[in-house]
């Protein structure tokens, strides 16, 4: 990385980065963070604190990570994350009021941070480095359009579209938000509607990093939304980043000296593009008639499947016959990106969503809340690299119905298949060239060229 004008001094930078307490958080921080620690030089050394819970210290410890990545551990003063989807508002609640007095006292016996890099669900870590004069880069896990939705909730409230009735208003059409494309009711986040005593937490995320923050860091590719971060460009007062889409792209491969996990071998047994990978994601869950439903449909197809599930194990197993297979995990951007993966059943969580255009395999979208419709919406009406299972939120998907289309979306020879897979290396490759032309990179390189130029500023002062 090239500092401009640097001082010939040596030059250190503390970054303090705190995520959200949830895996879909914590995984696209820490991607980040190693991305941000490997721009580090001898002349301009780069120190990376990562705070989390002691049982989050507990999952991540053993989990590669540059020597310049240090963990930094609070206690245990939130939900286990085996509860944390019992009351997950209840969870928001706690992590909203209690983390924030732990983390302050860390910092007491830490050198000053350059920076603090904090979840934009920690609207805390902004009063924080207020308090300490510490700047603050807030960083937005879920898609830039989702960010916009909420950011623009005014227009929503004069339109008549504010915590609408999905049921009585869901087709009904916006568009009224800039740079979104059309889009309707129903494909809103879910606390829009379903869970609205969410909606006040979300709204007060938004407010903190679009006016108290010194950046705003954004987790995708620019060209999937650009008209949307052209707007948001000129509307917000702090500086936007663009990071990337903050997944393990620079570890999809195994070593030749590394020995597969045995689902990698059942994928190598495979005929290419011939297996659908499924996975509904680690945190919510559908319905058990509507489980059965699908295993039913599944099996009925004749598919070949590749099921991730932690839970009901035994059941897909049995449910889905001798042409799938069922593991508790994965590595999921090395299984879709394996050559015998055709396709992805996904629930549309965002970092799922990235990793399936990253691989370049067309999507089925089941989303069941949070911002899984948004996304779908984009992946099936704005790229159109997928379909819809659900078109109904609320309605039973039948097992004949499920059948039918995994027969048609693993159909290879067909016009709108060929398509859609089509459009879906487009994608890919969108998705490569801003990796490897060094768009990513430089957006990341200006970040912390511009906190080396603060630390410079400060280190002339003194």
């Amino acid at each position: 990385m090239e500092i401009a004008d640097a001082d010939p001094v040596l030059l250190s930078c503390h970054i303090l980065a705190i995520p959200y307490p949830g895996r879909g958080h914590i995984n696209p921080l820490m991607n980040l963070c190693k991305l941000i620690a490997a721009t580090s030089t001898p002349n301009h050394l780069l120190q990376i604190s990562f705070i989390v819970t002691e049982e989050w210290y507990s999952f991540l410890e053993s989990d590669p990570k540059p020597d310049n990545i240090q963990f930094r551990t609070i206690p245990n003063i939130i939900p286990s994350e085996k509860d944390r989807s019992k009351d997950f508002l209840g969870f928001m609640k706690v992590v909203f009021t209690k983390m924030e007095a732990p983390v302050d006292r860390i910092l007491d016996g830490l050198l000053k941070p350059n920076v603090i890099l904090a979840d934009s669900f920690l609207p805390w870590a902004v009063s924080i480095g207020g308090r300490r004069n510490i700047p603050v880069a807030s960083f937005w896990t879920m898609s830039v359009t989702n960010f916009s939705v909420f950011y623009h909730h005014q227009l929503l409230l004069a339109n008549g579209h504010f915590e609408a009735n999905f049921t009585e208003q869901g087709e009904e059409v916006v568009n009224y938000i800039p740079g979104i494309k059309p889009i309707c009711v129903k494909d809103f986040p879910s606390s829009f509607n379903r869970k609205r005593e969410m909606l006040p937490f979300l709204l007060e995320y938004v407010s903190q990093m679009a006016s108290k923050a010194q950046y705003a860091l954004f987790t995708t590719i620019e060209a999937l939304e650009s008209q949307v971060i052209e707007v948001l460009q000129a509307e917000l007062p702090v500086p936007i980043f663009t990071v990337g889409p903050t997944i393990p792209f620079f570890d999809t491969e195994f070593k030749t000296n590394q020995l597969s996990p045995n689902y990698l071998s059942w994928l190598d047994d495979q005929p290419k593009d011939s297996v659908l990978y499924i996975s509904q994601g680690s945190f919510m869950s559908v319905s058990k008639e509507q489980l059965d439903e699908i295993i039913a449909g599944v099996h009925s197809s004749s598919v070949r499947t590749f099921w991730v599930a932690r839970e009901n194990v035994s059941l897909l197993t049995n449910g889905i016959g001798k042409r799938g297979i069922v593991v508790p995990w994965c590595d999921q951007l090395k299984v879709l990106c394996h050559p015998s993966v055709g396709g992805f059943w996904s629930h549309c969580g965002w970092n799922s969503t990235k990793e399936g255009a990253f691989a370049g395999v067309p999507f089925l979208t089941f989303p069941i809340g949070a911002d899984q419709f948004t996304n779908s919406k984009q992946i099936v009406e704005d790229w159109k690299i997928g379909w819809r299972i659900n078109k109904e939120s609320e309605k039973l998907v039948k097992r004949d119905e499920i059948a039918q289309l995994l027969q048609s979306f693993m159909d290879h020879d067909s016009y709108e298949g060929k398509e859609m897979r089509r459009r879906a290396m487009e994608i890919r490759n969108t998705c490569l060239e801003a990796i490897d032309g060094g768009t990513i990179q430089g957006n990341i390189d200006k970040f912390i060229r511009d906190i080396f130029r603060d630390t410079r500023q400060r280190f002339t002062i003194l």
